[in-house]
């Protein structure tokens, strides 16, 4: 796919940064030239490679060098702890660490916690001195052609997923074309003045655009960070013509002063998923920007779309709580816990075969059989019932994943860091309402006898280990935590008053 987009549109232009612009063959050469540089170091099919890279100019050709070099990225999110970078790096065996400039500093000192993991710079100059930029100016701008099949591994993706833990969500080369095609198919289909804006990381669910819109001879414009102001001042710089946002970035964009008036009159479509969208936020997007919006539901084991609910459908207010209609190339089902298929209008978890599921997760055997049906069903975790027209709602999750500003909370992981303070008993995390993040980490908390301890004080700690968007945004002390007959935490008890008026 890489290699048609850049013979059929060669000339056309690729990546925007800036007012930096490449062109799809500057970035196909770009590519062939990094991912030369790192066969010459000694990697083979299969490797990984640990990737400290924010959005910049460099992230679509070392994307598409590590797919031609036949390699597994590991991406690591900037935004979580050392602690959790040391885990995804030993536990994938990755050998080689690549950072952007401005991450120099997590480099070395994630180099200095993992013996003979080597740090490359990208742009600059790495822990090891080399700079991956510099070493591909001189090197050939032919195509290595590593020889590849749909079945070798190229993403190793870290989630908490759908159990709460830390692992990696392994997709191979045939998957990533699927999930390519399932955009295409379902989503959006991009013409050649198309130009999507990317702001949100592209390790994640905006990266998975670069190649649908590739395809097509379309543009990608990418920005370093989100920022209001800027983004929409980007739309009209660009002529962008289509977005992807998680609901809290829309909410923070409907927020900027002089949003109303703001030039987007290129757009054509707004694309959001990752968490649940307020009612409020979208009726204000559909009054400021006109019904142009999609929403797409799907996670990392099954990207992008398993349903959607597109533009025509937002303009029917009742579908306004539906996660869409499943998509065309997904096989979806709802299944009681006895696994019997549940009748419309009843609870079920969603089940899915698709060509885009992944893998698998990386040596995780044990979990992989637990996640997969013996008919060979993904199983999302994730509870919907269906209408009579086949729409899904999702209505709960089988765990109590909190999803906040789009990242996926788990309450164990939280939980289990706090009940290693000295001061703390026992405890439980919740999500809670929040106008800017949809949900809000939310702690409580039972002191031991005679212990002190504040709530910044327990926020300090836990900020120490884990990312900063799983730190509580509050933390309650109370008397005792309310359980079952059997000793079961009941965060139902916990959570639900936080919601009484939503």
């Amino acid at each position: 796919m890489v290699r048609r987009g850049a013979e059929r549109w060669a000339t056309r232009t690729a990546v925007y940064v800036g007012d930096a612009t490449w062109t799809y063959r500057e970035v196909d050469e770009a590519a062939n030239r990094l991912a030369r540089v790192l066969l010459a170091r000694g990697l083979v099919t299969g490797d990984r490679v640990a990737l400290l890279v924010g959005n910049g100019p460099w992230s679509v050709p070392l994307d598409f060098a590590c797919l031609k070099a036949g390699l597994v990225r590991v991406p690591l999110n900037a935004r979580l702890s050392l602690a959790e970078h040391q885990h995804m790096v030993v536990e994938t065996g990755a050998t080689m660490l690549v950072a952007a400039p401005e991450l120099g500093e997590v480099a070395a000192a994630l180099v200095a916690r993992v013996p003979g993991l080597v740090g490359v710079g990208l742009g600059t100059s790495g822990v090891d001195g080399s700079d991956l930029v510099a070493e591909a100016a001189s090197a050939p701008a032919t195509d290595p052609h590593v020889a590849l099949t749909a079945s070798d591994p190229m993403l190793a993706l870290y989630t908490s997923g759908t159990t709460g833990t830390l692992k990696a969500v392994v997709h191979t080369q045939g998957s990533y074309a699927a999930i390519a095609t399932n955009i295409l198919a379902n989503l959006v289909s991009p013409r050649r003045d198309s130009v999507m804006l990317h702001a949100a990381s592209l390790i994640h669910a905006s990266g998975t655009f670069v190649l649908p819109y590739w395809l097509r001879g379309a543009g990608t414009a990418i920005l370093e960070r989100f920022d209001p102001a800027a983004f929409l001042a980007a739309i009209a710089r660009y002529r962008v013509t289509e977005v992807n946002l998680v609901p809290t970035m829309i909410a923070m964009l409907l927020a900027t002063p002089g949003v109303e008036d703001a030039d987007v009159s290129s757009l054509r479509r707004v694309i959001y998923g990752a968490s649940p969208m307020p009612r409020p936020i979208l009726e204000r997007a559909i009054r400021v920007w006109g019904p142009i919006l999609t929403q797409y539901y799907g996670q990392s084991e099954a990207p992008l779309a398993l349903s959607v609910l597109d533009r025509e459908d937002h303009l029917d207010e009742t579908l306004w709580g539906s996660c869409g209609f499943p998509s065309v190339d997904a096989e979806v089902r709802l299944v009681a816990e006895d696994g019997a298929l549940v009748a419309d209008g009843e609870i079920g978890e969603i089940q899915v075969r698709a060509p885009f599921a992944m893998a698998g997760y990386f040596r995780a055997d044990e979990l992989n059989a637990a996640t997969r049906t013996d008919d060979g069903w993904l199983r999302t975790r994730d509870m919907a019932r269906r209408d009579e027209r086949g729409y899904l709602y999702l209505v709960d999750r089988r765990s109590d994943m909190i999803v906040t500003g789009g990242y996926n909370v788990y309450p164990r992981e939280v939980e289990d860091v706090l009940l290693e303070h000295p001061a703390v008993a026992e405890c439980a995390v919740v999500g809670a309402p929040d106008p800017t993040w949809v949900e809000a980490v939310v702690a409580f908390v039972v002191l031991k006898p005679g212990a002190q301890a504040s709530g910044d004080d327990l926020r300090a700690a836990l900020r120490e280990r884990l990312a900063g968007y799983k730190v509580p945004r509050r933390v309650e002390f109370v008397d005792a935590i309310p359980k079952s007959a059997v000793g079961k935490v009941l965060r139902r008890a916990l959570r639900d008053p936080l919601w009484t008026d939503r």
